[in-house]
């Protein structure tokens, strides 16, 4: 039988969504396999907003209508007529259709929205008791002050014990900022026996995006992009005056509604987007079904880079400004904005370690991808870093220093003309918050920096002038800042070589104590366990010697990132099975690897089906401890590791998080030049890590 939990408030408007979110994140980065189940839903003929964001999110196998027992009306007129005892074993019979296929079932209770809100909280709770869940209940801050949010908790909690619930945890959503520390300060002895936390009201939650907008208005989107449709809108303002009034009433992220017959006022609006002395608006709305003049539609097709969604609909302006105000801001399956805002609140404002003891969650041997980047993110976070980012005018970048800071993963410095990177943030509609920008042209550390340069490589003949000239180099001054300690680490090269990346990283950070060369490791994220793969990006031909380093430096990789490291060493044969220079050269660095780190588990050579799989390492290497269980796999050189990671990568599906370089005294890593803003956040991630583990081996040294 599955374990379960359940989630109760006694009001709508409580803020579910979020804590759902959070609530599946630690679940299913914890056990893997996490089953979703709402009870009732507002309409069992309309799609579940919260039910598609889970079941997408997660990666849920089952049917929309298999997580859901009943649409609210329906249990309204049951229990009307006396059948509540069908009512609820139908939704227990739901529930245990979905605990028979997952190792633990998240109920999410209802939302007091429907014909049923006067019944559900009994319901909720006889729900909750007869599965024998424990319950996280969920207090409303909404609106109220301190003194109104304290006895709001007290009634949750006086009600849920006195139906007889079992509470896991309390948590007070949607509190006003200013009030936070106040409810923090008082909550203790209203909940003696639980853990209670507090999380503020984050407005932007409850703001509607541009997308449903036009969902709700059935609206047609006539101009501007489509990937500025997920940005959310925070007001909305009519165009009823002349254009130099309008201009004085627009504000960030509003959506501007301009009658389709004033091109003027629309063409102005437009403009202002582009212009750095107005707010950015989030899209324009033309009302009243006008056909445009050719000579307007022209003039929108030459302003085609203007990052403004341009929508149209038939509805008069008053009518079309009233249906724009009743969109309800829902955190819906896609809106990884605030996706990443809803779980970086979550996770700053609750201890998740003391949630995951008192809900009893006990961690699988499994470790599928989300499991692995949710660790890399806690332990990002725990302990933030400082990573500069060179490419600060690349999108991928924007976008991905855009989700870490939402998350609250690490600190981020990115480089480039400040004006610039300003104006490309405003084009793609994101929100870097305070990120800090630094250009190397105009920046007081290029003289320093330069300074240290010319210190550090006078010897190789380099002058004053070519240091100075280096530092306008992105690569160069991301890595001097590294190496003064200005960052903690580096990520670069989405726009960039993996030689304009890392060659500054071998003339002025170098190698660790005690390592002969940088050499790189993949991180594979299969689908039940993480494999490192080394080296697949630097080193062509290495030698015994460079096998050996490249061996322990990945052992020592895999262990920094909780994978217990058992190396093999891969050859064309196994054992004592096959010669030549090539496996000899393997047989060498094995014998290297236990003389230098007998208490690393190492074998080799060893064939990739020997070392992966149990049956044929028994039967081709019997008796070791490695065979069929290794987790770091050293290729004997650049041509063979490179195309396996690819081929493995491409053929099973797996995540492949790198490169990963190792064997520096701080942490820079390449991007490939054809990364995604996933792959971004990853490695910016695994950086942070790095920078973690480094400072822990200085403190103890």
């Amino acid at each position: 039988m599955a374990d379960r939990l359940f989630l109760a408030s006694l009001e709508p408007r409580a803020g579910r969504s979020l804590i759902t979110l959070g609530l599946m994140e630690l679940l299913t980065r914890r056990l893997g396999s996490v089953g979703y189940v709402r009870p009732i839903v507002a309409s069992s003929r309309e799609l579940d907003p919260r039910i598609e964001l889970i079941r997408r999110r997660y990666g849920i196998d089952a049917d929309a209508s298999e997580l859901f027992a009943y649409g609210s009306d329906e249990v309204a007129e049951l229990m009307a007529r006396g059948r509540s005892d069908e009512v609820f074993q139908t939704i227990l019979e739901c529930g245990k259709r979905i605990e028979d296929r997952f190792d633990f079932v998240l109920y999410d209770g209802t939302d007091y929205s429907g014909a049923a809100a006067a019944l559900e909280f009994d319901l909720n709770a006889r729900i909750a008791n007869n599965l024998g869940a424990p319950v996280v209940a969920l207090v409303n801050g909404a609106d109220r002050d301190a003194e109104e949010v304290v006895d709001g908790l007290r009634i949750v909690r006086e009600s849920l014990i006195g139906e007889g619930c079992s509470i896991a945890a309390i948590v007070v959503n949607r509190v006003d900022p200013a009030d936070v520390d106040e409810v923090r300060s008082r909550i203790g002895d209203e909940a003696p026996d639980e853990p209670v936390w507090v999380l503020p009201e984050v407005p932007m939650l409850g703001m509607p995006t541009v997308r449903e907008v036009i969902d709700a208005l059935d609206a047609d989107q006539i101009g501007g992009p489509a990937a500025d449709l997920d940005r959310e809108v925070t007001a909305i303002k009519v165009a009823a005056m002349s254009l130099p009034n309008v201009l004085s009433h627009v504000e960030e992220g509003a959506l501007l509604i301009v009658a389709g017959d004033r091109p003027a006022v629309m063409i102005g609006a437009l403009v202002s987007r582009q212009a750095t002395t107005f707010p950015n608006i989030a899209a324009l709305m033309l009302t009243g079904g006008f056909p445009q003049h050719e000579n307007v539609e022209r003039l929108l097709e030459g302003l085609a880079d203007i990052p403004v969604p341009v929508l149209a609909v038939s509805h008069d302006t008053y009518t079309t400004a009233q249906a724009v105000s009743a969109v309800p801001g829902v955190i819906r399956a896609g809106s990884e904005r605030k996706i990443d805002t809803a779980l970086g609140t979550f996770e700053a404002n609750v201890d998740l370690d003391a949630l995951e003891r008192r809900i009893e969650v006990s961690r699988t041997d499994r470790v599928t991808p989300l499991m692995f980047e949710y660790d890399l993110l806690q332990r990002a976070r725990a302990d933030r870093r400082h990573i500069v980012l060179p490419e600060g005018e690349d999108e991928r970048i924007l976008r991905a220093t855009e989700t870490l800071m939402r998350r609250q993963v690490v600190d981020l410095t990115l480089l480039g003309d400040e004006e610039e990177v300003r104006a490309r943030v405003d084009a793609l509609g994101i929100d870097i918050g305070d990120t800090a920008i630094i250009d190397p042209a105009t920046s007081e550390l290029r003289e320093t920096f330069a300074g240290t340069y010319h210190r550090l490589r006078e010897h190789k003949g380099i002058s004053k002038e070519f240091a100075l000239d280096a530092m306008l180099d992105v690569s160069y001054f991301g890595t001097m800042m590294v190496h003064e300690g200005i960052a903690d680490g580096m990520v670069s090269g989405a726009a960039h070589t993996t030689q304009h990346t890392i060659r500054p990283a071998f003339e002025i950070i170098r190698t660790a104590p005690g390592v002969s060369i940088v050499s790189s490791v993949f991180l594979m994220l299969m689908a039940d366990r993480v494999l490192v793969y080394g080296d697949c990006a630097v080193n062509p031909e290495p030698d015994a010697e460079g096998l050996a380093d490249i061996a322990i430096s990945s052992a020592e990789t895999a262990a920094a990132f909780g994978i217990e490291p058992r190396i093999a060493m891969l050859s064309y044969s196994t054992g004592a099975s096959g010669q030549g220079r090539a496996v000899e050269e393997v047989r060498r660095a094995t014998e290297l690897v236990h003389e230098r780190r007998p208490d690393i588990e190492v074998d080799g050579p060893i064939q990739y089906d020997a070392a992966v799989d149990a049956s044929v390492g028994e039967a081709k290497m019997p008796g070791s401890a490695v065979a069929g269980r290794a987790t770091v796999f050293i290729f004997p050189d650049l041509n063979t590791g490179n195309n396996t990671y690819k081929a493995v990568q491409r053929s099973s599906g797996a995540t492949a998080i790198g490169p990963v370089l190792q064997g520096l005294n701080k942490p820079v890593n390449d991007l490939s030049r054809g990364c995604t803003v996933d792959d971004v956040v990853n490695t910016v991630t695994i950086t942070a890590v790095q920078a973690q583990t480094l400072a822990a081996q200085e403190g103890s040294s």
